[in-house]
């Protein structure tokens, strides 16, 4: 059965992003939230975020707060900061397979794959 993962890392820090909100949404027509949860120590979430009857074909976008976490971890960035919410719309066409969605990520620039 499929399910759907993400792991945030800091690679201006060279470690994993650790206590960085991360929100869930479904935004096939309407945008719908799912998940409001924060990574741990290790960077990533306790648990899939989606699984089960719950992860359905369809768009989704992951919202990850880098630029809380950036402030947090005191690194000095200018106002309006440059990377701040980073937004991942991607779809799920095949629910049987697991998506790992990761991000790597520091106060100037981002990217990221489909891992596995």
């Amino acid at each position: 059965m499929g399910r759907l993962t993400t792991h945030v890392l800091d690679t201006s820090h060279g470690k994993p992003g650790a206590g960085i909100r991360v929100e869930l949404w479904r935004v096939d027509g309407e945008r719908r939230s799912l998940r409001d949860v924060q990574t741990n120590a290790d960077g990533r979430c306790d648990k899939p975020l989606l699984e089960g009857e719950e992860f359905a074909a369809g768009e989704y976008e992951l919202v990850f707060h880098a630029g809380d976490y950036f402030a947090a971890q005191g690194v000095d960035v200018p106002s309006p900061r440059f990377v701040d919410r980073v937004v991942l719309r991607f779809g799920i066409a095949q629910p049987s397979q697991h998506y790992h969605v990761p991000l790597l990520v520091s106060p100037w620039s981002f990217s990221t794959y489909r891992g596995s």
